[in-house]
């Protein structure tokens, strides 16, 4: 099966199912130390000022313009 050939929705499906595939999955997914750690760290940044950040009407605004 060539992912060329298949319809938009085929493809839509296709990602669908891989998607749940790897969310069945996720447990086995382990990250790495310096991934957690970023994470912990971006956890604690946002826990310190939860302010921090765009609203999506800002962001959205300065990408289209």
């Amino acid at each position: 099966m060539k992912i060329e050939n298949l319809s938009a929705i085929e493809k839509v499906e296709l990602a669908q199912r891989i998607w749940d595939s790897v969310a069945a999955e996720q447990d086995s997914i382990e990250l790495s130390k310096e991934q957690a750690q970023l994470l912990n760290d971006r956890i604690k940044s946002f826990e310190a000022d939860q302010d921090f950040g765009s609203s999506w009407s800002d962001v959205k605004s300065r990408i289209t313009g």
